[in-house]
């Protein structure tokens, strides 16, 4: 089973996030998925239904389009095609500060250690690392630093403004 980092811990990956090719002959009837915008917006409560799944959002597609479904999502995932796209990173940011969601955002694609600290600042909380990559040193990443300057999604204060 493909392993993913959750909340600072590597775990089993529980989720399949599914292309939109492989959707052409619809969903699997069991196991937790993950579908793409477009397919959620076209079967959305066929969805809700099947129960188990959650959206991932491409570089584009915006967490607004998402705005009145999150309380029934346990999971976005924002892709990265490139680590050099940096959009994803606005993105968790407004799905934590605008929309006020609790679930789990997950980072999914061009994925590496340098950025997993970075990430969590913004708001994800759960990250696929690249094949090619390890999962154990790029957990180490969540560590790079001890203080942070700056407030973040889960530190707003910044430094001089914390006790």
């Amino acid at each position: 089973m493909d392993k993913v980092i959750i909340d600072g811990a590597i775990a089993d990956n529980l989720w399949q996030r599914l292309e939109a090719d492989a959707l052409e002959s619809g969903v699997p009837a069991q196991g937790k998925i993950i579908v793409p915008l477009a397919y959620w917006q076209e079967n959305r409560d066929a969805l809700i239904d099947r129960g188990d799944v959650a959206v991932w959002l491409a570089p584009g597609e915006e967490p607004k389009d998402l705005e009145d479904d999150l309380a029934s999502l346990p999971l976005v995932a924002i892709h990265f095609p490139a680590f050099k796209d940096g959009r994803g990173y606005s993105y968790a940011r407004e799905l934590r500060t605008r929309y006020g969601f609790k679930g789990e955002v997950r980072a999914t694609g061009d994925v590496l250690r340098d950025q997993l600290f970075y990430m969590t600042r913004c708001g994800f909380n759960a990250f696929e690392v690249r094949e090619d990559r390890s999962i154990e040193d790029a957990l180490q990443g969540l560590k790079d630093f001890s203080i942070t300057y700056q407030g973040d999604v889960n530190e707003p204060k910044p430094i001089y403004r914390r006790a």
